[in-house]
């Protein structure tokens, strides 16, 4: 895959409740991802930039909630989120301290 595209699949760490209890017990961490990422660009980027082995990804796409106001409505972009599952034993660190 391109040097590039590793860069722009994965937008951010998608922190929530959720998410968090998951880490916890079965090492799955969470991302916002490009719209038109692929499960395996999303696998290769996850081990390129976290050094970590990839066992599983998991993608759904997040449709954007409709908000209404004095004005009318208006919609939030809908997204993609990716679950990653590393191996046993290893763990992405967010907090890069270099």
């Amino acid at each position: 895959m391109n040097q590039e595209r590793i860069y722009t699949v994965l937008i951010e760490p998608h922190i929530s409740e959720k998410v968090s209890l998951l880490g916890d017990s079965s090492n799955q961490y969470a991302f916002k991802v490009a719209r038109d990422a692929s499960k395996r660009e999303i696998k290769e980027a996850v081990e390129v930039l976290f050094k970590v082995s990839v066992e599983n990804v998991s993608t759904l796409n997040v449709k954007g909630k409709v908000k209404r106001t004095v004005r009318g409505t208006s919609r939030a972009k809908n997204w993609k989120k990716a679950y990653v599952r590393v191996a046993d034993g290893q763990e992405i660190d967010f907090m890069v301290t270099d």
